[in-house]
Formats: C-alpha cells, structure tokens, sequence
C-alpha cells in the first residue's frame, strides 16, 4: 500500500510538473510608446544692440568713464557734467552718455504781426424829444383841415419823395511814393580757408597751433601700432623727467585706467589730447594748465614689466602715430 502510494504521488507529481511544462507562455502585449514632445524651444529672441543717437555713447561690458573719455578726446569731468552723473565712478551697462558738449540751440520765437482792430463808424442818433411831466405831446402840431372831397384826394397822394442833390467827390490828391534810396550793399570779403594740414602728410606735421615736442630722452623701443599699441614706448631709467610734449590743460592724474599704471592726459585743443603713462610719481594735478616742455611726471614702470614712457597722441579720440607728428632727432 506504501509503495503503491508513493507510486501514485510520484506519478501525480510527475504529471503536475508535465503540465506546468507544457502551458504556453503568458502574451505580452508590446505597447508603443508614445512619442517623446519634443522640447520646447526657450529661446527667447535676442533684442538687437543698442544704437547710440549722435553724440553719445552706449556704455558696455568693462568700460569705465575714464577710458571712454580718453577713446573719444574728452574730459571725463564734461563728460559726466554732460550726462548728469552725481558720482563719476557709478556707470552701468547700456547707459547712455554724452560725449559731445550740448548744443546752445537759439531760442525762435514767432513774430507777432501787427492786427488793425475794424470797428464800424458810430452812427450820429438824434436824441428822443422829452416828455413833459403831464404826458401830453405838444409838437409837432398836425394842421387841421375841414372835409372835403378834395382834401381826401390830396391826402391819398404818396408824399413826394425827398430828392438829394448828388455831389461828386472831388478826387483825392494822391501823393506818389518814391522809393527810398537804398545803400548800395557790397559783399563781404570771406577771408580765405585754408585746408587743415593732416599728420599723415609727413613727420613734424604742423596740426594747427601746435608744436610737438618728445616727452623723454630715450630711445623707442616700441613703435606704434593700431591693433596692440596704440602709442610709442621710450626706455629710460626710474625717475627720468617726462615732459609735456606740448601746452595744453591736465584733464586726468591718477590711477584709474587699467594697464596705464600712473598716468597723465593732457588736452591741447578740441581735437588733440597726449597721454604718459607707467609714471612712477605725478606731478600735476587735475585742471591745472602747462606749458610745452614742463615737467609732469617721472619715468616709472607701474603696472609694466620694465621703467619704461608709454606717450600716445590722440585726434578726436583716435590713436594716431606719434612718429608723425614729433620733430625728428
């Protein structure tokens, strides 16, 4: 009985597992998935630049007062009186400033003609008769006559009309009107332009009044060039004079124009401005006027590998060559 128990187990068990063996596999159903959205596109349109009106400037990313007077031949002080600056240092990007002092536009005002005020001609009026107290009128007394059939033909006449004898205006004399005699106008004279003489016509140009002198003894080490240098570097020793190159007024003394180190600006007329730069002491201040040949500072290298004069000559604002504008040596 055992054994034939175990034997049914064995078989049930058996056919149990043959079963679960032979059961197809659970259908899996392969869903698409949906489509990823693309991603939305954020970018959200550049605004074009700011373009600055005539006159002025757009402030950008690193500027400070000082190199955007020094660009455009400017003190900065005008430039920031022009623009209404409380504090010269304080300037944001996109800031609009004036770099061109303000017009002194004439004041127009409209002329006033002259208007004839027409009034109609007073009408002489006669004057009411006066009422006596009683009431009564008195005048004019109306004639009385007795009826008869003439006085009733008579009376349905029209009354003749008043006729006004006509009187011919007599001409008015008439005063003929000479025209004045006018003073001959002669045409001014307009004394001659001459045409300004530029720098690039040759080396020791004259640019107007001014006479340029260098500003050190030294030799140039480093000529000048539009896109790295834009001025001449002169060798010299710590402590070498540097010399107003020529008369004009210090429009800046300080510190305050990354890779100048101490640096002198003076400006000699509305086109030309000098500049000094890596001095090792200053010896003018702000506002105060030189002459050509004056001692402004002493040679010096700040923010420079070496002792060293940067000397830059700028027009309107715009580097130009020192070489052609120094007497030669």
């Amino acid at each position: 009985m055992k054994l034939s128990r175990l034997t049914l187990c064995s078989l049930a068990l058996a056919l149990g597992v043959t079963g679960c063996a032979t059961k197809s596999p659970a259908p899996v159903a392969e869903r698409a998935r949906p489509p990823v959205a693309a991603a939305e596109k954020t970018d959200v349109p550049v605004a074009p630049p700011r373009v600055a009106r005539p006159g002025y400037y757009i402030v950008k990313p690193g500027d400070t007062l000082i190199r955007i007077a020094l660009d455009h031949g400017q003190n900065y002080r005008d430039i920031a009186a022009w623009s209404g600056l409380e504090n010269p240092n304080l300037i944001e990007v996109g800031q609009e400033l004036r770099i061109r002092p303000p017009e002194s536009g004439a004041v127009t005002r409209p002329v006033t003609s002259s208007t004839v005020e027409v009034r109609p001609a007073a009408t002489p009026t006669t004057p009411p008769a006066a009422v006596p107290a009683d009431g009564v009128r008195r005048e004019p007394k109306g004639g009385k006559l007795p009826y008869s059939e003439q006085v009733w033909a008579q009376a349905q006449k029209p009354e003749a009309p008043v006729v006004l004898a006509k009187v011919d205006p007599k001409p008015e004399s008439k005063v003929e009107a000479k025209p004045e005699a006018k003073p001959e106008v002669k045409p001014e004279a307009k004394p001659e332009v001459k045409p300004e003489s530029r720098p690039e016509d040759g080396k020791g140009a004259s640019n107007g009044s001014i006479e340029w002198a260098w500003p050190t003894a030294g030799k140039v080490i480093a000529g000048f060039n539009e896109t790295s240098s834009k001025g001449v570097d002169l060798a010299g020793k710590p402590g070498d004079p540097v010399l107003a190159a020529a008369g004009g007024r210090v429009v800046y003394a300080g510190t305050g124009l990354r890779g100048y180190g101490k640096l002198v600006i003076v400006k000699h007329d509305n086109s030309y401005l000098s500049a000094y730069a890596h001095n090792q002491s200053l010896l003018v201040k702000e506002g105060q006027a030189v002459s050509k040949g004056q001692k402004i500072a002493e040679l010096g290298d700040s923010d420079s590998d070496r002792p060293k004069l940067h000397f830059e000559i700028r027009r309107q604002g715009k580097p130009v060559d020192p070489g052609k504008y120094l007497p030669p040596r």
